[in-house]
């Protein structure tokens, strides 16, 4: 039986209860005025909706009048009034968008439209978490509308606390009106100059009129007329020196909804073949959706001041998805749709010259601000370096931007500066990757540069393993990861002392072990060992402390690399590894003895080994963060030679 659509009902809120408790959690709204901001960034977002679906179907368009957003205060209702003429909603909306907290009104817009409108109805809008800031300052809201194309009105009501109620009602017009009953402690803002001031601040750069109707105000007249209250202009036309550092942070904070401030703004209009005008934000803070496996960038591309998407992956690489702001073409058609948008070669020719403009901004705020570059960096350094991955053509400008830690140095180290550090007879950049900064640090594969006075770069974010697999060059000098860094390379550098002399050769007489074991054979003999858990055994010139190493080989990925890989699901098994071992430690030392004990036989050393080769192994994995491959047998075994020599 169908449901009826005539009679008043009562509804239970649904409830998404994470995000709410997200949002309390972080506090989202510190000011109770950010209520008024988000109402009229939802009123604008309506009548951007409704001067869009008019453009695709001229029937629509019929009766729309001019977009705008007016305020009512009633002081003898005690309520304030957010009106517009924008798309309205019919009642499935209303439930939908309204009804389930948290849950933005015009995320499931495109969702909606069907044929060649789907592709063109991307658009954003706060109903959601921003609607539901107006229970701050109100007891009650009452949402009217009446949806584009639709002749019946519908009423929402409620208190924010237990549910709603929804009923039809007649109404003549197209658009919503937001009806806040407000609480006694918020009777300021039926006041229409604490109105004007509250616009001023949050609101003004909007592209549509925001008017105040004062005529039910406290001390209104009958006579007195509408004003409008907001510059009516879009910010990014307006020359940049008209501009105040305030009105650029309130236009960041309302586009992006976010609550620090810009770190660098970037306006520029550029005419000529091409013209467009683009106000770029970089924020102080990570967005929160900056490591969303989407990767999207959240530019506004508005054509001649006319919304079309903040979707649009052809405006700007993935790897500069942390830029905030507005770009607005006036070569785009106004009809553009969202395939053209991914194809078009105009987008293409925007995109290089954003990515031009922001790489010629963060080189010179690295010059002329390094404690700033530096938080910069900390904040987005990760996801900047997703484009020496990915991005060729920038490649030299990013490596030249790029910040690492270093053994040698406390903070942030550029290519640059490594390179000015470096030995005279020294021809690559070493780096050490890992699964962590930390944990790159203390790699036993760091011992044999350490003990030479070579500065190796620690990097441990999970693009780095990606990047430098391409062994891109910096200043002539290949960038190379310390576990592909051969032996006779590395011996070529003489070790030195604390104060980086050079230091004395100790050779041990017994480094050849015994019985004629020297590393080569004991590395052969814990090879025969460990059988084929491991693709190699050898001897190395990298180990100092260390009996033992993971190391990668000449080919394919490093471990950690090959770890990531495995967890994401994205990567095959993990192979097999190369262990590299320490000939002069004492360890290895005695595993020589060990093996003498057993005879001249190889099977029977590489027998007398199998216990102590498993635990060298899982020992090194451990070193590298890794988990024995049986946890449960390493246990075992470790007991065992603990009790032995417990025992002795």
């Amino acid at each position: 039986m169908a449901e009826a659509l005539d009679t008043e009902e009562t509804r239970v809120f649904d409830a998404d209860v994470g995000r709410i408790l997200d949002i309390v959690a972080h506090a989202l709204y510190s000011e109770r005025e950010v209520f008024l901001r988000e109402l009229i960034a939802n009123a604008a977002d309506a009548c951007d909706k409704r001067r869009f679906l008019a453009q695709t179907d001229e029937a629509l368009a019929e009766g729309a009048g001019d977009p705008a957003v007016t305020l009512v205060p009633d002081a003898g209702a005690r309520t304030l009034t957010v009106s517009d003429t924008g798309v309205g909603m019919n009642r499935d909306e209303l439930i939908a968008n309204l009804g389930t907290i948290a849950r933005s009104g015009t995320a499931e817009f495109a969702k909606k439209l069907s044929g060649d409108a789907a592709k063109d109805g991307s658009l954003i809008g706060q109903f959601g978490v921003g609607f539901y800031s107006a229970f701050m300052v109100a007891d009650e809201v009452v949402v009217e509308t009446r949806r584009l194309g639709e002749p019946q009105g519908w009423r929402w009501t409620s208190d924010g606390r237990g549910g709603y109620r929804i009923e039809p009602i007649a109404r003549d017009t197209v658009g919503t009106d937001v009806i806040l009953r407000l609480k006694e402690d918020a009777a300021e803002f039926l006041d229409p100059w604490r109105l004007k001031a509250v616009v001023k601040r949050w609101s003004d750069h909007l592209a549509l009129p925001i008017r105040l109707d004062p005529r039910k105000a406290e001390g209104g007249k009958e006579d007195e007329g509408v004003e409008t209250i907001n510059a009516a202009q879009a910010l990014w036309t307006r020359p940049k020196a008209e501009i105040e550092p305030e009105t650029y942070t309130a236009f960041y904070r309302d586009i992006s909804h976010a609550f620090d401030e810009p770190w660098a703004v970037i306006h520029n209009r550029n005419e000529g073949t091409i013209e467009y005008t683009n106000l770029l934000f970089i924020p102080t803070e990570r967005p929160a959706d900056l490591y969303e496996p989407e990767r999207k960038p959240r530019l506004r591309l508005h054509v001649r001041r006319m919304f079309i998407t903040d979707d649009c992956e052809a405006l700007l690489p993935g790897w500069l998805r942390f830029l905030r702001g507005v770009v607005d073409s006036a070569d785009l058609p106004l009809n553009v749709s969202r395939e053209m948008l991914q194809n078009t070669p105009l987008l293409t020719r925007i995109r290089q010259g954003l990515v031009k403009r922001v790489l010629g901004e963060l080189e010179g705020r690295a010059k002329s601000d390094a404690e700033g570059y530096a938080r910069f960096w900390d904040a987005f350094g990760a996801v900047v370096k997703e484009g020496l991955y990915e991005d060729f053509e920038n490649r030299d400008r990013l490596l030249g931007l790029a910040r690492f830690r270093s053994t040698a140095v406390d903070g942030w180290t550029s290519l640059a500066d490594y390179v000015a550090r470096m030995k005279p007879e020294q021809k690559a950049i070493y780096v050490m990757v890992g699964d962590s900064v930390e944990a790159a640090r203390v790699s036993p594969q760091l011992e044999g540069f350490k003990a030479r006075g070579l500065e190796v770069l620690l990097l441990g974010d999970p693009i780095d393993g990606f990047w430098t697999m391409i062994a891109p060059d910096f200043d002539g000098k290949p960038i190379r990861a310390v576990g592909r860094v051969a032996d006779d390379e590395l011996a070529a550098f003489p070790k030195v002392d604390a104060d980086g002399k050079a230091a004395p050769e100790t050779k041990d007489e017994a480094a050849e072990g015994e019985a004629g074991i020297d590393g080569a054979a004991l590395a052969d003999l814990i090879g025969r060992a460990l059988g084929d858990r491991v693709r190699a055994v050898r001897p190395s010139a990298r180990l100092v402390d260390s009996p033992a190493c993971l190391a990668a080989g000449s080919d394919g990925p490093d471990p950690a690399l090959e770890r990531l890989l495995a967890r994401s699901g994205r990567g095959g098994p993990v192979r097999a590894p190369i262990l590299e071992i320490n000939p002069d430690h004492a360890l290895l030392k005695a595993l020589k003895g060990l093996a003498a004990e057993a005879g001249e036989d190889a099977a029977a050393r590489a027998a007398a080994l199998a216990e102590p080769a498993e635990l060298l192994l899982d020992q090194a994995r451990l070193a590298e963060g890794e988990a024995p491959a049986d946890p449960a047998a390493f246990a075992r075994r470790l007991a065992q030679l603990m009790t032995r020599a417990y025992r002795a």
